[in-house]
């Protein structure tokens, strides 16, 4: 999953498939299938956060789709009986997944089923959020009801540095009702410099200067209440990747 990139890396992957500074591994779904958050996730969830009017329109967002196998899959887990293409249904649910990566961005697009209800596109996050608006905008929506944030924050921090993590969380704070994250913890820093100089490559630019280490989940935990006017309503566990899903609430 990747919200920030240089064109090109991609091509590198295709060679290399752990060279993905940004997070945008290819075929990521195979080695962390959507089975291992939705394992964790009821499938009420749009129901118990309040979002089952069927006459009122919910939007979600998946930052740092990657290909979009867990967007679709997360749609299909929360709304129990999906419009089906070209048919008229009653749910106003939809969802907007993007990814720095215009690859992997091509692949959702062209294997998405529910086309009418979620939609893929290509953004850098940490550079314009003007697309993000335009989607709230066409829906009459001020926010997105429920935000997905899994397995991206690590990535900015490490190319974008302290700072770059915090803007991003306050960023989707601000556009978000609900939150729900899944921040790597800080053995998986250590595994993807790791990776990158295993692989000869340069080290992250921030890695050595980050001052927020440690408890990872904590510290955004306490940036979110502290700064963003959001409040942890709940925890789902960890997945089998040791990483904890929390969601969050704007106050």
């Amino acid at each position: 999953m990747a919200t920030s990139s240089r064109n090109g890396d991609s091509l590198n992957e295709i060679n290399d498939p752990g060279a993905a500074p940004y997070g945008n591994f290819i075929n990521y779904y195979t080695f962390n299938p959507p089975e291992n958050r939705l394992s964790l996730i009821p499938a009420t969830l749009l129901h118990d956060l309040g979002y089952s009017d069927a006459h009122h329109t919910t939007l979600m967002l998946d930052v740092g789709c990657n290909s979009g196998e867990l967007s679709i899959a997360f749609y299909k887990h929360l709304v129990q009986t999906p419009v089906c293409e070209g048919q008229p249904g009653v749910n106003r649910v939809y969802l907007l997944g993007f990814d720095l990566d215009e690859s992997l961005i091509q692949r959702a697009q062209q294997t998405n089923p529910l086309s009418s209800r979620i939609s893929f596109i290509p953004l850098d996050i940490t550079r314009d959020t003007h697309e993000l608006q335009d989607y709230l905008n066409q829906h009459n929506c001020s926010h997105f009801h429920l935000c997905l944030c899994l397995a991206v924050t690590m990535w900015v921090h490490l190319n974008h540095g302290d700072s770059g993590l915090l803007q991003l969380l306050s960023c989707l704070a601000s556009i978000s009702q609900h939150f729900l994250l899944e921040a790597q913890p800080w053995k998986c820093y250590r595994s993807a410099a790791r990776r990158l100089r295993k692989l000869g490559r340069s080290d992250f630019d921030h890695f050595k200067t980050l001052k927020i280490r440690g408890d990872i989940a904590e510290h955004v935990r306490e940036h979110l209440e502290r700064n963003c006017g959001m409040e942890l309503v709940q925890s789902f566990g960890s997945t089998a990747w040791d990483r904890k899903l929390l969601l969050f609430k704007r106050r």
